[in-house]
């Protein structure tokens, strides 16, 4: 049995490590090499890094933080925000990251997916997908959730899937930062839709939303942030919970 994967997020802006609600009241969570190190010292089978604010001169920037992250830490760690060529995940991975994320760029371009998998290999391409409930569907946005689209939430996993992606990072803008647990319906209905991994992200408030997401949602990770930023979850106590719900966690 694949065990379930507990992943610490931190979103980057100028920097430093931020939160916020619905995408937006952003605070400061603090330095994100000092987590990072913490977070994998604590348990966590792997990290993810978001540049919320990314443009073309921050790439140096973000490259410079991969370096000084992969240098404390030893699990897997993925850096996302403003990835839209070759190039950039080629300074990335040089840099240290294990994968990348892409989101806006691989809507506006589909083609980047294959592209970037014929280069690197399905196992270092993720593609985050943020999307909102409308109408009672849900529709994919663009740049950090701010530019609504009508694309299909479901329709665009499928196509990421055909296009080689090794995994998706779904994150439901209705639940971000809410603490009233994942969307787990529409990732069950991902996780029957497509045979990557999905991992699970916006809402997680809890322990029993981690179980949750495991059991109902169908979810193979599970990311979250201000709970384990501001200290209200411990890696290690919530994977002792999850192994005593019968979920299969990496101790």
């Amino acid at each position: 049995m694949l065990t379930k994967r507990i992943i610490p997020c931190l979103d980057i802006k100028d920097g430093r490590t931020v939160k916020g609600v619905n995408f937006v009241d952003l605070r400061d969570a603090g330095d994100p090499v000092e987590l990072a190190a913490i977070y994998a010292q604590e348990g966590a089978d792997e990290l993810v890094f978001l540049d919320i604010s990314a443009t073309e001169e921050k790439r140096k920037t973000l490259a410079e933080l991969v370096y000084h992250v992969g240098e404390k830490v030893n699990i897997p760690f993925t850096v996302g925000g403003g990835i839209s060529s070759v190039e950039d995940v080629d300074i990335l991975l040089k840099n240290g990251a294990d994968k990348v994320s892409i989101n806006s760029s691989a809507v506006k371009r589909p083609e980047l997916i294959n592209e970037l998998v014929a280069k690197f290999g399905s196992q270092c391409i993720v593609v985050a997908i943020d999307a909102k409930r409308k109408d009672n569907q849900w529709k994919v946005h663009l740049v950090g959730g701010k530019v609504p689209t009508e694309i299909d939430l479901f329709e665009w996993a499928k196509e990421v899937e055909q296009r080689g992606a090794g995994e998706i990072l779904f994150t439901s803008m209705d639940h971000d930062g809410t603490k009233n647990g994942f969307a787990n319906q529409a990732l069950r209905k991902l996780s029957e839709l497509v045979n990557i991994p999905i991992i699970a992200s916006g809402g997680a408030g809890n322990m029993s939303h981690f179980t949750d997401t495991f059991q109902n949602g169908k979810a193979d990770a599970a990311l979250a942030a201000s709970i384990f930023h501001f200290k209200e979850i411990g890696i290690k106590e919530l994977k002792t919970e999850l192994r005593e719900n019968g979920i299969a966690v990496r101790l």
